[in-house]
């Protein structure tokens, strides 16, 4: 093999599905979410669907509810692009 292109590592997720996605990996419904973070469901779903904006102070809740730093739900698509000039 001459030259290869590696596979993309990442995908592209909005704010609501890495809430969604980070829920999910701890095992929590929307319902028990809720109920950690003082948050009505009815947002949580809203947040997910990406019908409601996040915020900073939702953010820091959500964060310490799902055990993550804030920022991995706020920016969830955001990478280091790496200087090739060295």
């Amino acid at each position: 093999m001459k030259e290869y292109r590696r596979a993309k590592r990442t995908i592209d997720v909005s704010v609501g599905e890495s809430v969604r996605i980070i829920r999910e990996l701890q095992g929590l419904s929307q319902n028990g979410l809720a109920e950690l973070t003082g948050i009505p469901q009815s947002t949580i779903s809203a947040i997910e669907n990406d019908r409601v904006q996040l915020g900073v102070e939702r953010a820091k809740v959500l964060a310490k509810a799902l055990k993550c730093h804030p920022a991995v739900l706020v920016f969830p698509g955001w990478e280091i692009k790496q200087d090739t000039a060295a």
